[in-house]
């Protein structure tokens, strides 16, 4: 995988790896695009908390923010560096099916 797709991909992991930054997309997911105090609302996450937590997204890509209405920002997902990931943990299981069926033939013999 090219240099820049797999920083993509670790960015990813990153953000996915805190439960906090799950809930908000799962949010986003269900819900649509929203706003950090419609986030707020649903989650048991404080604004200034949920903020930060969407800048990350957005600097992962994850997220997109759009101006709304009266200067809010509408936070929406972007599904390309998910897909970036996904292929990251593709071609990875590509190179653990050879060894590992290898290992399973040499054990089962």
């Amino acid at each position: 995988m090219r240099p820049e797709l797999e920083a993509t991909a670790e960015r990813v992991f990153v953000a996915l790896a805190d439960p906090s930054r799950r809930s908000v997309l799962a949010a986003l997911a269900a819900h649509g695009p929203a706003t950090a105090t419609d986030l707020a609302d649903r989650l048991p996450i404080t604004r200034q908390a949920i903020a930060k937590h969407l800048a990350l997204l957005a600097d992962t890509g994850l997220v997109i923010a759009e101006p709304g209405e009266r200067r809010r920002v509408r936070y929406r997902l972007d599904s390309a560096p998910i897909q970036v990931a996904q292929q990251f943990l593709a071609a990875l299981s590509r190179d653990w099916d050879g060894p590992l069926d290898a290992l399973r033939r040499h054990l089962d013999g």
